[in-house]
Parts: structure tokens; C-alpha cells; sequence
């Protein structure tokens, strides 16, 4: 089993802690978004994981290893952290072509991941030409190239146009479903919906949540119903009996909280009350995040006054 594994880990940088005992594990078979506001430490986490820091002290390993100690690294692990690292005077085929060599990966899997990254059009073109979503392409054709075990990808969505937007969905996805252990941090909230299977939370260096998506969503909003009628009086009245509180929408629908649709639906129909719609009103993966990281975020615009 290649497990991401962080014990303790903790990054001093002066008299600022970056990382405060963190602990964690990814595991193989699914995907786990990484997530946190602005200076939570996931870029750091992500950097001590793959070698590029120290730590001050704990761990960070791959498959029980430092990344450090690997041999042919990118056979085991493969990373995006930043799409502009790539030399812009090389063309997108030989940025490729020596990652391979320095690996002794076969360099017909230059071609193989071109493809797989919708770049073979461009695999000849000099990389200072390409736009920030064929950075993204390239970067993560370059996390790909070893076929490793363990994918690391800091915000991968960013720059890509719809059509990347759902090939990366969907790369994720199938890389799960082969056992990989694939870790992606972003700030896209919908997007991770998409994609994420477990989630990891941080807030300033600190460990807030290591949880199943669904767990995550489902202990932060309550659940709410969806319901439209002819006869808004007559549902009033109905949901006020048995203690509910209702509120109306501009489009003539009204949201029942705290309410579970077989309880709602069952006192309408006791009621009389003609029922247009009625619906689960799933809370959002948003919802829930917003409300664990309101006091965490290290920056935050301040309320507009009207």
C-alpha cells in the first residue's frame, strides 16, 4: 500500500509556524481534496511532502519513505505545484523528454501523456507560447509521466478551459479507481464536489477536518426541503402546527429547514395542501466549508457596508 503519511509535521519559518503538528494520511483508492483558506499551510504541506523543505520536526513520507530517499522519483511520485516551472525556450515535447531521461522513464511515454493532456498539436511549440491552461496541461502531463503510484496537484483546474475542467474530473476519478493515492489542493469548492472523495482541512497550519466528503457536508448544514404549492396560506399554517419555520423564495418556493422530505411531504398531504414540488435540498460542499474555516482564514475581505 503507497500511502501519503504526515506525523507531526511542523514548519517554522522564523517566528512564524506555517505547519503546527500536523497529522494525516492519504490513502490509495481514492481522492482526497485538500483544502484550507489563504495561509492554511497546504502549499507548504505539499512542499515538505515532496522534498523542496525541511521540516522543523515530524515526518512527511511516501509509501513509508522520505521522498528524498526515492530513486527515479517521478516512477513513484508525480507533482504539479507550479505550472510556470516549466523553461520557456523548450518546446512542450522536450520538457518532457528530459524529465524522462533524468528518470530513465521510455521516452514513448512523452507521447503517450501529450496525448493523454490534449497537447500533441502543440507538443512542438516553445512553452513561453502556451497559455496558462496548456501550462496546466503540460504540468500535469509531466506529474503523469512515470505512471507513478502517488499524484500530488495543487490547484490543477486553474486556466483550463470547460472541456479541461471535465477531462481533469475525470483523469482524477479513473486515477482512483487504479489504486492510486491522489491528493489535490484547491479553493474551487464546486469543483472538489466533482471530484473528492475524503477531504483534509486546514486552518493557520492546524489539522480541522479529516472526514469523508459526505461525512464533512451532512455534520455542518442541516438538511432542508424544497416545496412549492397553489395554497401558500393553508402550507403556513400546516408547517406552523408541527413546529416548522418556512421561508419564501422571489420564485415562489419556500425552504423548510431542519426538515426531512417524508416528514414534509406526509403533513401536506394530512393538511390538504396542494404540493407543485417538493424536494431534498442538499447542503453544498460551501456551505459546510465556509462555516467550519469562518474564524480561520488569515485573510478576509471585510463586509461591504450599504
Amino acid at each position: 500500500m503507497t500511502s501519503i503519511d504526515v506525523r507531526d509535521l511542523t514548519k517554522e519559518y522564523g517566528t512564524r509556524r506555517a505547519v503546527d503538528h500536523l497529522t494525516f494520511s492519504v490513502r490509495p483508492g481514492r481522492v482526497t481534496g485538500f483544502l484550507g483558506p489563504n495561509g492554511a499551510g497546504k502549499s507548504t504541506t505539499m512542499r515538505l511532502v515532496l522534498g523542496l523543505d525541511r521540516p522543523t520536526f515530524g515526518t512527511a513520507t511516501v509509501g513509508g519513505r522520505p521522498y528524498a530517499t526515492l530513486t527515479e522519483p517521478l516512477r513513484h511520485v508525480g507533482a504539479l505545484l507550479d505550472a510556470q516551472a516549466a523553461h520557456g525556450s523548450r518546446t512542450g515535447r522536450d520538457h518532457l523528454r528530459a524529465l524522462a531521461t533524468s528518470n530513465r522513464i521510455p521516452l514513448r511515454r512523452v507521447d503517450e501523456v501529450l496525448e493523454e493532456a490534449g497537447l500533441a498539436p502543440a507538443a512542438r511549440r516553445r512553452v513561453k507560447t502556451y497559455s496558462l491552461g496548456m501550462r496546466q496541461r503540460l504540468g500535469i502531463a509531466a506529474a503523469l509521466l512515470g505512471d507513478p503510484e502517488v499524484v500530488l496537484l495543487d490547484e490543477p483546474s486553474n486556466g483550463l478551459d470547460p472541456e479541461g475542467i471535465v477531462w481533469i474530473r475525470a483523469l482524477l476519478r479513473r486515477l482512483a479507481e487504479e489504486g492510486r493515492t491522489v491528493l489535490v489542493s484547491s479553493h474551487l469548492m464546486n469543483e472538489t464536489a466533482s471530484f473528492a472523495d475524503h477531504l483534509v482541512v486546514l486552518g493557520r497550519g492546524r489539522l480541522l477536518a479529516d472526514t469523508p466528503m459526505r461525512d464533512f457536508i451532512h455534520a455542518r448544514v442541516q438538511p432542508r426541503v424544497r416545496i412549492r404549492t397553489t395554497d401558500t396560506d393553508a402550507l403556513r399554517s400546516a408547517l406552523a402546527r408541527h413546529g416548522h419555520e418556512a421561508e419564501q423564495h422571489e420564485d415562489g418556493h419556500w425552504t423548510v429547514s431542519h426538515a426531512r422530505v417524508d416528514d414534509i411531504g406526509r403533513l401536506a398531504s394530512a393538511a390538504g395542501v396542494p404540493i407543485l414540488e417538493l424536494a431534498a435540498q442538499e447542503g453544498t460542499l460551501e456551505e459546510a466549508y465556509l462555516d467550519l474555516t469562518a474564524t480561520e482564514a488569515e485573510f478576509a475581505a471585510q463586509p461591504q457596508e450599504a
